[in-house]
């Protein structure tokens, strides 16, 4: 299968090294280059693969799949909808040194970097980014176009909703609930809830940003 990176920037190599793995791994991918819209990148080399185009090239470049590569929450929700809508099959990238329970679900366009466990029981969503060493405990509900940081920590029951940010090496206790399009911090340490829309940081974390701290989101 022929798959085509969308964006070439650092989370771009990232999954391009993941897709080099799993070719090592058992054959069944094989990058072919990215598309992106920095046009000083174009006609690059980046590790090993060509920058092909821009994303208004997609049509011209022969692939099998596609796999949204920006960090960007919103930005890679939007590019994934674009594509799904147009019909393009968006590939679920799975480094081989990841840990995922068999019984685990994952959707299109996910990727799950190395060094990540996923324990029984639980459901990931579509476009989602487990990365680096995050792991993410049994039962736990990870919504469409959710990013989980390098080193986070999620405890059994942890419900994360549709397009939250969960920073580096954050602590989620277990049963909690990370609302829609919420940031958690860097470091924060999660005891309750968290509603939709806002921002919270520290230990334990609190809102900083958004509705509940009196601000619009």
């Amino acid at each position: 299968m022929r798959v085509l990176i969308i964006g070439a920037g650092g989370h771009g190599q990232v999954v391009a090294d993941i897709l080099f793995r799993m070719r090592e791994h058992d054959g069944a991918v094989d990058p072919i280059g990215y598309l992106d819209d920095d046009p000083s990148l174009h006609g690059q080399q980046i590790l090993g693969l060509p920058v092909l185009g821009t994303s208004a090239d997609l049509a011209g470049v022969a692939h099998d799949a596609v796999i949204v590569a920006i960090g960007d929450n919103a930005v890679r929700r939007r590019l994934f909808e674009q594509l799904s809508a147009n019909g393009e099959q968006l590939v679920t990238v799975i480094h081989p040194d990841s840990v995922v329970a068999p019984d685990v679900t994952v959707g299109p366009g996910t990727v799950i970097c190395a060094g990540v466990v996923i324990n029984p029981g639980s459901v990931v969503g579509s476009n989602v980014i487990l990365n680096t060493s995050c792991s993410i405990d049994h039962h736990n509900l990870i919504g469409d176009h959710v990013h989980i940081a390098p080193g986070v920590h999620l405890g059994g029951q942890v419900v994360v909703s549709e397009g939250a940010l969960v920073g580096i090496g954050t602590t989620v206790m277990g049963r909690r609930l990370i609302g829609d399009r919420s940031v958690v911090g860097a470091g924060s340490v999660v005891t309750h809830d968290v509603p939709d829309g806002v921002k919270v940081v520290g230990n334990p974390a609190h809102v900083v940003e958004g509705n509940a701290a009196g601000n619009e989101t």
